[in-house]
């Protein structure tokens, strides 16, 4: 095993030195071709298809060429995309009153994909909509609306007077706060603030597809086997870099089929992309034959495991620590490919997230004088002491994990820790396309829960204000970001203050997020675990692949020959 290990790491590293290089370039696109059938490959659905309600990596994706926000990022690769750009508006706003007024006009000749004309009453129903069906971002990006809390606490009857106005002939809208945001601007590029038509209904849409303003419209959805997406036919380019025309006729993404049988038709040329990872028994393989179809990239992604702080016994301090203590990081990175695609995480902000500074308080700390294996080492006689020190030596664990190719090696091995610290406990599998809605359902009252969190935007909130603010904790919710419960009224001010300094002095800002990051990872509310590149094969066929930080691959320029 060890021998037939070191060959695979040994695979992705050359695998690695081969494509890194062209990972943020676009290929050459002279002679683009326009047409034809992009076909994709995903293990699991979607779920629901409403983009103000999924919080699913693969929507967003999927969705990012159906719907439009006022804002977003370029759809290009490098530095350069990261401001937000104008949209669906004509310009990015300018502050007004201390940062608390926002003035956009609307862009002329917009059209849904129902035909449509889009105007400045489906903007105004779409904020409201917002917090009439839930949004799991509703609060804690949005919250700062005039009339927001009102809509919170009633939100059957959310108006947000005070807080949009509209002025159909100039085509003008204009947001109030109740206090400067200094990610609002971000926040109007975020999926889930989507213009859609002002009479959409109010509950989550499910498997209906709602009408959009992209490229693309969906076609036909069914989760258990197919998503298909065919041209908007009233869709104009407006702009390039904001919405780009697609190049593929149609795209169909097929559900179900395993990792191993998913390289097989790509390497077959049965399918053009494999949206998961490859499999790690396949690396070698496609390393030594098929490099030249591989694109990695570094999202803002990492994982973990979430403990929820209101279940036993990961209740108690000592017991959260001693978690930590004594999680084996080093064999994480490996069951996510090893050192070449995976590094160790000992805080919550993973590495390139603005206000990241890194810090290990749970293991021998990191060293540049000590080898990896020997820093990444377990503290195992500390998280004995401080379990004994809990008394809830014996409790019984279920650990929640989604049945994915990685995820059962580490359920399996943090219950062979837990068993060490002298707990009873267990693995539940759980399908990827309910595990974070089931985790994210207070109701549930899960222990443990593996997952990944991907950043909403490149900023130190969107992971910790998102996941552990008193804002985003909603007791009987069965839509609660902030899953693990952890809140503190001292932490949330900190949280306000590295905000508002962002205004002014985004260094000092980013400094105040690295003293969120630490002062969370004292009590300890989930075990980080790695950060990982994402590893894609595509088939021969396509070219003209590029990635994002915001929107990873951006399919609807993939060519397709």
């Amino acid at each position: 095993m060890i021998n037939r290990l070191s060959c695979l790491l040994l695979s992705l590293a050359t695998l690695h030195f081969m494509v890194s290089p062209k990972a943020w370039a676009t290929d050459d696109v002279s002679g683009a071709h326009v047409g034809g059938t992009l076909r994709v490959l995903a293990q699991s659905d979607a779920g629901t298809l409403d983009p103000q309600i999924s919080y699913v990596a693969l929507t967003k994706m999927f969705e990012t060429p159906v719907y439009d926000t006022l804002l977003t990022y370029p759809k290009f690769s490098g530095s350069q995309a990261q401001p937000v750009i104008p949209n669906l508006v004509e310009a990015v706003p300018v502050p007004e009153d201390d940062g608390r007024t926002y003035r956009l006009t609307l862009r002329k000749g917009l059209r849904f994909s129902n035909g449509k004309p889009v105007g400045v009453e489906d903007v105004a129903a779409s904020f409201r909509r917002l917090f009439k069906v839930g949004s799991p971002t509703a609060g804690p990006y949005y919250g700062a609306l005039v009339g927001a809390q009102a809509c919170l606490e009633n939100p059957g009857t959310c108006t947000l007077a005070g807080g949009i106005e509209t002025d159909p002939e100039t085509r003008q809208i204009v947001f109030h706060l109740t206090a400067p945001d200094p990610e609002f601007l971000d926040r109007l590029a975020w999926l889930h603030s989507v213009i859609l038509p002002a009479d959409t209904p109010a509950h989550d849409m499910g498997n209906t597809p709602i009408a959009g303003t992209g490229p693309y419209r969906i076609a036909e959805y069914d989760p258990t086997s197919v998503l298909r997406l065919e041209r908007n036919p009233y869709f104009h380019e407006w702009s390039h870099d904001a919405q780009p025309a697609a190049y593929p006729d149609e795209v169909r993404v097929s559900f179900g089929l395993d990792a191993e049988s998913a390289v097989t038709a790509v390497e077959n040329g049965q399918a053009d992309w494999m949206y998961e990872n490859a499999p790690l028994d396949r690396l070698g393989e496609i390393g030594s034959r098929y490099a030249e179809q591989v694109h990695m990239y570094t999202p803002l992604l990492s994982y973990f495991a979430m403990l929820n702080v209101h279940e036993a016994p990961f209740t108690s301090l000592k017991v959260r620590q001693a978690l930590n203590y004594a999680v084996n990081r080093h064999a994480m990175i490996i069951y996510r490919g090893g050192p070449a695609v995976a590094s160790p995480l000992c805080q919550i902000l993973p590495s390139g997230t603005p206000g990241y500074e890194p810090f290990c308080f749970y293991t021998l700390g990191a060293s540049p004088f000590r080898p990896m294996k020997e820093w990444l080492k377990p503290d195992m006689e500390e998280a004995r002491k401080l379990v004994q020190e809990s008394g809830m030596l014996g409790q019984k664990v279920t650990i929640i994990v989604p049945s994915e190719q990685h995820g059962s090696a580490t359920a399996e091995d943090i219950r062979n820790t837990l068993q060490m610290l002298g707990f009873k406990a267990t693995v539940r599998s759980i399908s990827p396309a309910i595990a974070f809605t089931y985790i994210q359902n207070t109701q549930n009252h899960f222990q443990i829960a593996l997952a990944g969190w991907n950043a909403d935007y490149p900023s130190a909130s969107s992971f910790l204000r998102t996941l552990f603010s008193c804002q985003t904790f909603h007791p009987n919710s069965d839509n609660s970001p902030n899953y693990s419960g952890f809140c503190d009224p001292k932490i949330d001010q900190l949280m306000d203050k590295a905000a508002m300094l962002a205004l002014t002095d985004r260094a000092a800002s980013n400094h105040t997020w690295a003293e969120v990051d630490r002062e969370i990872m004292k009590q300890a509310p989930f075990v980080p675990l790695s950060q990982t590149q994402r590893v894609v094969l595509f088939s021969k066929r396509v070219k003209n692949i590029i990635t994002t930080l915001n929107d990873e691959v951006i399919f609807s320029q993939i060519q397709v020959k």
